[in-house]
């Protein structure tokens, strides 16, 4: 059961990053648990799932620190945030987002803010694991009046 990040836990911890090891660390068993509660090898889209999970949980984390005040936390939140999404495929540019935003809106004849579930559902569908839902349905909110 490999990951593909045991080398990179290796070099942080030859490097004496801190940040990284305690952020691979976590996530490496994350994907144990996962691992031992489907009883098989994960495929590679249920690893990219588990990613984008630790890195909504940070997003979250940041968000609930931030009103908090702890920028401590915050800053810490948002290191562990970088180094996760080091392992994750690009997502789209905000520019390329609203694109794609209008083009489903201009093909499906979609008029007003009563439509962004179906939007979203679409975009979703079409660009799997490269948009951020919150994002994405800022920018339908803006979109579509």
């Amino acid at each position: 059961m490999q990951f593909g990040f045991d080398n990179d836990l290796k070099s942080a911890l030859k490097a004496g990053d801190k940040t990284k090891v305690a952020t691979l660390r976590l996530l490496i068993a994350a994907l144990k648990n996962e691992h031992i509660e489907k009883g098989r090898d994960l495929t590679p889209e249920e690893i990219e799932a588990a990613l984008r999970r630790a890195v909504k949980q940070r997003k979250d984390s940041i968000e609930q620190y931030g009103r908090g005040g702890r920028q401590d936390l915050v800053d810490s939140e948002k290191a562990e945030l970088a180094i996760l999404e080091g392992y994750l495929p690009k997502g789209l540019t905000d520019e390329d987002l609203a694109a794609a935003i209008r083009a489903i809106v201009a093909e499906k004849g979609l008029s007003s803010g009563k439509d962004i579930g179906l939007l979203m559902k679409e975009l979703m569908a079409r660009h799997r694991g490269k948009v951020d839902g919150k994002r994405a349905q800022e920018l339908a909110r803006q979109i579509l009046p």
